[in-house]
């Protein structure tokens, strides 16, 4: 089989893979944007503080910053290049400081409590994935934007990557027909996927496990690329290699006697900027960021499937491993006329080397440059042809392909730039987590799980 390989890029993916990040931005503003940050933890005083800074500060100012651990909130006060105000009451923080927009970055389970109250205060809000945890906070969130006629954009940043943002240009041409199904497996690594463990996340009462915390990302992802929403869903998932599914155990790794012989051991004083955050302030809250990934209390799953159906008739098959070697994911469309297949970051279909241990640090980080001789593959292959076409692009080494800067310009400065609708409000938000809502009750029910037991919205066939 001859292996066609070249260069494309579509409009909307190459004009955004090819801006640099402060094109178009001004020198300076009349009137910035006034932001307040609920949640002062790594996500929110990074991604949406210092890195929001670094590159728009020309456009926005921090008016209050909120957390309920008075030492941490204190801390990221003092990394704030001009002082910003903090505060032990929110309402007290909105009603003083008046912000164009909420942040809100909490513990998952808190989303709403913030989000309804921000928008009853007449302020719009930008929240982080998943916008909730349970389909009743849901609708107390959908309910109280109607009421309030204020908006609430989620946080969808895997959208903007110019990977996933050629594939949706790709489908949305039509190029291998009606698609009826899709496997999709993604996997963490025991680096990574363990450190879900280690922290709140572990326990449902917070993120309604998995599901919803993580995978609200990929489910958000497939209902964009479809351009529909889900009917019904059955699942499965585990605790099999986690939480009590060892012989020893601590409380957390500092000073813990099983170190010597525990693969997972971390020591977080290692990271500066972690110890700053969590380790120097536990005593006000009594949260440790460096649980033992065998702690008794665990209670999510660590191994997931899903079977997905949605109105426009396709069905989507969706796996989720917490403990693999290596971090990536593999999707494949099948259409009526071909077949779509990409991946990212599988060494062996990569054949580049990556340090797993770090790999989700570079991840992280908002480096925007591609890396060298590195690119993106999406196959494209029609039915009863002899050949096959690769799509590429350049992979960009951090901020999440690319789509984190992309996603915030688009918030804060080229608001009119929404390429096949990539922006996200509360119907994106809810649509993503009640897949994974429904999947939790599914295995707890042992049945499928119609969308329409969990809200009043319709599901949607063709969403635009």
């Amino acid at each position: 089989m001859e292996r066609l390989k070249f260069l494309r890029y579509t409009a909307a993916a190459g004009t955004a893979l090819m801006l640099d990040p402060f094109e178009g931005m001004a020198s300076s503003t009349e009137n910035k944007i006034k932001l307040a940050l609920v949640g002062t933890g790594h996500r929110g005083s990074g991604f949406w503080g210092h890195d929001l800074l670094k590159s728009f500060k020309e456009h926005l100012e921090f008016v209050g910053l909120f957390d309920k651990n008075e030492g941490r909130v204190a801390y990221v006060q003092q990394q704030f290049p001009t002082k910003v105000p903090t505060f032990k009451d929110f309402e007290e923080m909105v009603k003083t400081t008046k912000p164009d927009y909420v942040i809100v970055t909490t513990v998952d389970a808190v989303h709403d409590q913030y989000i309804i109250k921000a928008l009853e205060m007449g302020v719009n809000v930008i929240t982080e994935k998943p916008m909730t945890t349970d389909e009743i906070k849901c609708k107390n969130i959908l309910a109280a934007e109607k009421r309030s006629g204020k908006k609430v954009i989620v946080a969808f940043n895997y959208r903007h990557s110019v990977h996933n943002m050629q594939v949706k240009e790709i489908l949305s041409k039509n190029r291998i027909g009606k698609i009826t199904s899709v496997d999709f497996n993604w996997y963490l690594n025991v680096h990574h996927g363990a450190d879900y463990f280690r922290r709140w996340h572990g326990i449902k009462e917070h993120s309604n496990s998995l599901f919803v915390h993580k995978s609200t990302h990929h489910f958000d992802l497939v209902n964009w690329w479809l351009n529909s929403e889900p009917v019904e869903v059955s699942a499965y998932g585990t605790l099999d290699h986690y939480g009590k599914n060892n012989a020893f155990r601590g409380t957390v790794c500092r000073g813990c006697g099983h170190k010597d012989k525990c693969k997972f051991y971390w020591d977080i004083t290692k990271d500066q900027r972690l110890t700053n955050l969590y380790v120097k302030n536990s005593q006000y809250d009594g949260y440790h960021r460096d649980g033992c990934v065998w702690r008794n209390e665990i209670d999510i799953y660590d191994k997931m499937s899903a079977q997905i159906i949605y109105a426009n008739g396709v069905t989507v098959n969706y796996s989720l491993t917490t403990y693999s070697p290596y971090e990536g994911w593999q999707i494949a469309f099948n259409g009526m006329n071909g077949r779509l297949e990409t991946w990212e970051d599988i060494p062996y279909l990569q054949k580049m080397p990556d340090d797993q241990s770090k790999h989700h640090a570079v991840e992280m980080s908002q480096a925007e440059d591609a890396a060298a001789g590195d690119l993106r593959e999406i196959m494209v292959m029609d039915n009863f042809a002899k050949n096959y076409e690769i799509f590429t692009t350049p992979k960009i080494k951090g901020g999440h392909g690319g789509g984190d800067i992309r996603m915030q310009r688009r918030i804060f400065v080229d608001k009119n730039d929404n390429p096949h609708n990539v922006m996200a409000g509360t119907r994106e938000g809810a649509m993503s987590i009640l897949i994974g809502i429904a999947a939790r009750k599914s295995i707890e029910q042992k049945r499928p799980i119609k969308i329409s037991e969990l809200t009043d919205l319709v599901p949607m066939a063709n969403r635009f």
